[in-house]
């Protein structure tokens, strides 16, 4: 009986969004002015898991599989102040001004793409590149902060794994293991 009054008030509390809320809240006071980092990661999700009662439940195809992304924006000690969730095949840069992005994203018509929508690409030359393009490595050398952030909130195995089918309670989760990693 205790278990399940602690299932119903964890559930409450998940989907009246209070995690989410906290991680924002903590970011907000300890914010600095500088660089904010934009990334995402998929987190495995069980074949089944798909629909549920015709409800969507944010799994998209992705190369691994069908798996749901998790969207996050850091500050630049890599601490997540904003999170949310989408299907696997959404892209990570929409709504970005500056992207800081690997050398797996170089490629011209991306470049011209992210230029096109007003985003300033950071992006390294592959080695094969015929000519180099130039890029800020001053910012760019942030950017293991956010892989780290990911790789801490992955050892959480409901996150690695995602046990939660509901969309609200997994992106909880994320926040709740942001809450006790970066913020208590």
């Amino acid at each position: 009986m205790l278990l399940s009054l602690l299932k119903q008030r964890s559930t409450m509390l998940h989907r009246a969004g209070v995690f989410a809320t906290i991680v924002t809240e903590q970011a907000a006071e300890a914010q600095e002015t500088g660089i904010v980092m934009i990334d995402a990661t998929h987190a495995r999700a069980h074949r089944a898991w798909r629909f549920k009662r015709g409800r969507r439940r944010l799994i998209g195809r992705t190369r691994g599989g069908l798996n749901p992304k998790l969207h996050v924006l850091a500050d630049a000690k890599g601490r997540p102040i904003r999170m949310f969730l989408s299907a696997g095949q959404t892209s990570g840069y929409i709504g970005a001004r500056a992207l800081l992005a690997d050398r797996r994203h170089d490629a011209g018509w991306f470049r011209n793409a992210l230029i096109g929508t007003g985003i300033s690409p950071c992006i390294p030359s592959r080695t094969g590149r015929k000519t180099s393009i130039p890029h800020d490595t001053g910012p760019y050398r942030l950017r293991h902060r956010i892989e780290n952030m990911f790789a801490r909130l992955k050892d959480w195995r409901c996150i690695g794994t995602r046990y939660d089918r509901c969309p609200i309670l997994s992106l909880s989760a994320c926040a709740l293991a942001a809450n006790v990693i970066y913020w208590l």
